[in-house]
């Protein structure tokens, strides 16, 4: 019965999960970024990424990969949920924690009443399995669907940006959501190479 086993995964939305992301919410707002990793971050999962970060309750920050689309859909995942299969998109890899959890970013200027947060300018995250739900079945074209999160602790990503493994820019919606991200990293990284020289 590997479909309630699924279920159930999605049902429990993991606790460092709620955790994570109820602490998102309830910081100060703070600037949002996107993290570009630098041509030396040589790392399995974080080299060549762009992530899209923010800062929590005390001091540390939660993130989502956004160039990193998995073979995985959604209708794999989920095979007896109709609008599921209508979601052409792959699902990406957000992170390596809470990677049994899917994560929805989703455009919208305004706010929001489906208990999502705002990472980002426009942008929208949502977490609770219904609001994820909802976006599948109705506004999943500007939307993208995610397994996994990235969690830095207290002064971690002060630390990698200390020495030096990300480039700093900011978040625009229309970039974090790209369809093809394919060469995306490529052209960023070019784009902060050429700014940082000019400094």
């Amino acid at each position: 019965m590997p479909g309630l086993k699924l279920v159930a995964l999605r049902a429990l939305a993991a606790s460092s999960a709620i955790f994570f992301l109820t602490a998102a919410a309830a910081a100060a707002p703070e600037e949002p970024m996107l993290l570009v990793a630098k041509r030396q971050f040589e790392d399995p999962i974080y080299g060549s990424t762009i992530v899209l970060a923010r800062p929590v309750q005390g001091g540390g920050h939660v993130g989502f990969i956004v160039n990193k689309p998995t073979k995985m859909s959604l209708s794999e995942l989920f095979p007896g949920h109709e609008p599921s299969k209508k979601v052409a998109d792959p699902l990406f890899l957000g992170g390596t924690v809470d990677m049994n959890l899917v994560f929805a970013l989703v455009e919208e200027h305004g706010s929001r009443k489906d208990g999502s947060i705002r990472i980002a300018p426009d942008l929208f995250l949502a977490f609770e399995t219904q609001a994820v739900d909802r976006i599948i079945e109705s506004e999943s074209d500007h939307a993208r669907f995610f397994l996994g999160m990235v969690v830095w602790r207290p002064g971690q990503l002060d630390d990698e940006l200390d020495r030096g493994l990300w480039y700093v820019d900011e978040p625009e919606a229309k970039l974090v959501l790209r369809r093809k991200t394919d060469g995306l990293w490529e052209e960023l990284l070019l784009r902060l190479e050429a700014r940082a020289n000019t400094i």
